[in-house]
């Protein structure tokens, strides 16, 4: 069984990724013009494909990476460098620009029906930072007991995200535009500190092999 320590780190790390907040404002946006039963319909579709995503990865993603002859070592350094951009972006702001350009995509092809499955479900909440951050965690967590904790950890992430749906209107409000930007910030540093430990530990375990 992780310790405490290991879960929270692995709690940390998937939400920062996910970034409930930062979806709020986006979700909004791809379900303009729905009233509150059909984004209440988008919201659980998208969370469930989600989960369903990241769950996956966190079970099967040491044996996709040997279908590819990937090292879990090298896949962590890439995985930590690919974290730290994401926390670049967020401490810089231009991860929710790209997010944003994403939605708007999917608007101007009127794809309301796939809503849920894109862009919400991928790339924003089971997106490339996400699904490199699970798989990481995933060569950690040894062991039945240890690969249903972090599944647990991914439901617990992914229902505070459905919740954020639920409460997006509130939440916006809420936050403001000063509230996003310090929170993102606040968290892009600390998924930085994160993505340097994972390329340190990966650099570690390929030097000992």
């Amino acid at each position: 069984m992780p310790n405490y320590d290991s879960l929270f780190n692995a709690f940390v790390t998937i939400l920062v990724t996910i970034d409930p907040p930062g979806l709020a404002p986006l979700f909004l946006a791809v379900t303009r013009g729905m009233n509150r039963d059909e984004r209440l319909q988008v919201s659980a579709r998208a969370s469930i494909i989600g989960f369903a995503v990241m769950a996956l990865f966190a079970l099967a993603g040491s044996v996709i990476l040997s279908a590819f002859g990937i090292t879990l070592p090298a896949f962590r350094v890439a995985g930590g460098f690919l974290l730290f951009y994401i926390a670049f972006e967020m401490i810089f702001e231009k991860r929710q620009d790209r997010k944003e350009k994403t939605a708007d995509v999917a608007i101007t092809k009127d794809m309301i029906h796939n809503i849920a499955a894109f862009p919400l479900a991928i790339p924003l909440i089971a997106g490339p930072g996400a699904i490199s951050a699970t798989v990481l965690l995933s060569g950690t967590f040894q062991g039945p007991v240890a690969k249903a904790s972090l599944v647990g950890i991914i439901a617990l992430c992914i229902l505070l995200t459905y919740l954020v749906f639920l409460l997006a209107e509130r939440v916006d409000k809420l936050l403001g535009a000063t509230g996003r930007s310090i929170l993102t910030r606040l968290l892009g540093v600390l998924l930085a500190a994160l993505a340097v430990q994972f390329v340190a530990d990966g650099v570690k375990a390929m030097m000992a092999g």
